[in-house]
């Protein structure tokens, strides 16, 4: 009865909880049950599209993206109108807002003028500013992000066109050119610098791909493109346009002399094209692997490290472990004999499950570490059964958040199992360590990196409704649901150690070197990271360099060789450390496999020096701030699986043998 009242009581308070959030999220950015590209649109002929805009990124300014309109473009006579979003997108600083171009279905434009806009100094360095930063636009249109597309030569495997090329496509298009590509960091910032070169790409053709059988079922949106032009259009001939647009003079941003205005004419053309490509198959262009060899490679790269640790770990429990078994089973017939068993992991059983230090904090870190194993694992099997399609605008982002709140019950449940074991009392001092530690570092470091964003007036920036949405997840939703899981795990009985300890502990012998601490803890974080870095690059290419990633497939496999990996290195690492007669192994079996989360982010400034180029501070900051806390998520993954396999490691081979 007592039990059932408590989880009454708890699901009580979740349940307000989630009210509350609803209308909170509500009030501030709309509806967040929004999944779009579930259902197809059909369109009949002449029907109005809705071209919608959303931001302005760059790969030279990470995570600072902008409002469509902080830019002077044209704007809908009808006024700007903001659609709603969900937590995921508001997160990726996404502004879905209704545009000035009007498409029809069917309705072919050769040259439209979409408006005509005077530019004061001010406006056009900002433009020069932004353009020399590489920023690029993004348009949606039936949920189908605007591309770039251009021709290159194939890859192996690859079925070329008439002309010897295959088709590449680039998210957004580029917001303008400049010819001075060798201009330095502080020259792109720089308000007095020449802006002879730079020029603003004020036309775009709009391609818009299409499929159906017929008039009378309508037409589906399967392809949506965007060729941008810089065009210096003249309001003195009947045809602004004319045929120039072929080799037109582009359109410069230098203010003509004398002048303290500008005008310049925005213009846009539309073609729609019949193409075979169905509906459901319409993503497939965006989401084209051009390097799955580089992806297979890393499988069997991964393989090849799993088999060799493999084969140790067979070596140890087969031969080592097997001899050991025997001699410490064996009766003692003489002296020699019984010599013999005085050497070894046998030495050190009275003290091998001894509780270790800061238990309290171990036993935190456990528990997150199950939270987040198990938020990867849902998150992975959803994204392998397609749910987390890119059609889902930040699907992905607001799974991750959602599964992590809900996985609270797992680390209260097994941080409180930990603690127990350990014989420590203060249970809710070790629940309110499990529900604040790892989260708070999160959100802490996360709301001071917004400060920054704020600064620069970034749409990125997450607004005070969506941080108090956060809020409410964590301290109505997450933090109950961890007292749940640290009651239910204090309920149970102790997991008792297969050996008892002696009050007073041994004193361990002076270890070589290779067997310090510092050196054994590094050099086991090598192989589990070694095991996975070449897919991390494609991941962090695709959240630094704004690049599709749906390759989950590859992703997941890349988490079971992660994980059996981290579980053997650690096993191999504990065994060598027991047979030098260390009994500390608690720390060091958690911080061995956890070790892999600093080369995560020691790879990650190497990335940033080689791969990036970007060219503010705050960007900067952004980069190495969010990498810390994936590097932090990281530890904690694979420093919790590291350890979860050593303790069934030591159970089973101290279970096994006969001691007096």
């Amino acid at each position: 009865l007592r039990d059932g009242l408590v989880v009454l009581i708890v699901f009580e308070i979740m349940s307000q909880t989630l009210v509350k959030l609803i209308v909170v999220l509500a009030l501030f950015r709309g509806s967040y049950a929004y999944l779009p590209g579930v259902a197809p649109i059909e369109y009949k002929q002449n029907k109005t599209l809705d071209l919608k805009v959303v931001k302005l990124t760059s790969a030279k300014a990470p995570m600072l993206p902008f409002n469509y309109y902080s830019l002077p473009f044209c704007r809908p006579k009808e006024g700007i109108t903001e659609f709603s979003e969900n937590l995921g997108e508001i997160l990726s600083g996404d502004v879905i807002e209704n545009s000035a171009y009007k498409l029809r279905m069917k309705q072919d434009k050769h040259c439209e003028v979409l408006c005509e806009k005077t530019f004061s100094r001010s406006q056009l360095r900002h433009f020069q500013r932004m353009i020399r930063s590489g920023y690029r636009v993004h348009w949606l249109l039936d949920n189908l992000p605007a591309v770039t597309k251009y021709m290159t030569t194939p890859l192996e495997g690859e079925i070329p066109d008439e002309r010897g090329f295959v088709a590449r496509y680039e998210k957004g298009f580029a917001l303008g050119f400049s010819k001075e590509d060798s201009m330095t960091i502080q020259q792109a910032f720089d308000l007095n610098a020449n802006d002879r070169s730079v020029y603003l790409n004020n036309h775009v053709e709009i391609t818009v791909l299409y499929h159906g059988e017929d008039e009378e079922s309508g037409w589906r949106i399967v392809g949506f493109e965007v060729d941008a032009i810089s065009a210096d259009h003249k309001d003195d001939t009947a045809d602004i346009c004319s045929s120039r647009l072929r080799t037109p003079k582009p359109q410069s941003l230098t203010m003509p002399s004398g002048s303290d205005s500008m005008k310049i004419i925005f213009t846009y053309g539309v073609q729609f094209q019949f193409s075979e490509i169905k509906w459901a198959s319409r993503w497939d262009a965006y989401l084209k692997m051009t390097d799955s060899q580089v992806h297979w490679f890393s499988i069997v790269n991964s393989c090849m490290i799993l088999l060799f640790l493999t084969g140790m770990v067979a070596m140890i429990l087969i031969r080592a472990l097997h001899k050991d078994f025997v001699r410490y089973n064996r009766l003692a017939e003489d002296l020699e004999d019984q010599e013999e068993t005085e050497t070894g992991w046998k030495l050190v059983h009275a003290d091998v499950f001894r509780p270790p230090q800061h238990g309290g904090l171990f036993a935190a870190l456990v528990g997150t570490g199950v939270q987040v194993f198990a938020m990867t694992v849902l998150t992975m099997v959803f994204a392998v059964f397609g749910t987390l399609s890119p059609a889902n605008r930040g699907g992905l982002m607001t799974t991750l958040l959602l599964l992590f709140v809900l996985m609270g019950i797992f680390a209260g449940y097994f941080s409180s199992r930990t603690y127990k074991m350990f014989g420590l009392k203060q249970w809710r001092k070790n629940t309110l360590w499990t529900a604040t530690f790892f989260p708070g570092v999160n959100f802490a470091l996360f709301f001071v990196l917004n400060l920054f964003v704020w600064g620069k007036k970034s749409s990125g920036a997450v607004p005070f409704g969506t941080m108090f949405a956060l809020l409410v997840l964590w301290f109505g939703i997450s933090v109950p649901l961890v007292f749940l899981g640290a009651y239910w795990g204090f309920r149970k009985g102790t997991v008792q150690a297969v050996t008892k300890f002696n009050l007073i502990p041994r004193q361990i012998p002076d270890q070589q070197w290779y067997m310090q601490p510092p050196f054994a803890v590094l050099v086991g974080g090598v192989l589990p990271f070694g095991a996975v870095f070449i897919e991390i690059f494609f991941m962090m290419s695709s959240i630094w360099l704004d690049r599709f990633y749906y390759m989950f497939t590859f992703l997941f496999i890349v988490l079971i060789i992660l994980v059996i990996t981290c579980a053997e290195i650690t096993i191999v690492m504990c065994y060598f450390q027991l047979c030098s007669e260390d009994y500390a192994w608690w720390w060091r079996s958690y911080l061995t496999a956890g070790s892999s989360g600093v080369y995560l982010f020691l790879y990650s400034i190497l990335y940033f020096f080689t791969k990036l180029e970007i060219i503010n501070f705050v960007s900067s900051l952004l980069f190495f701030g969010y990498m810390f806390l994936i590097s932090f998520a990281f530890f904690v993954l694979t420093g919790t699986i590291g350890f979860a396999a050593t303790f069934l490691f030591t159970r089973k081979i101290y279970g096994s043998i006969k001691i007096d």
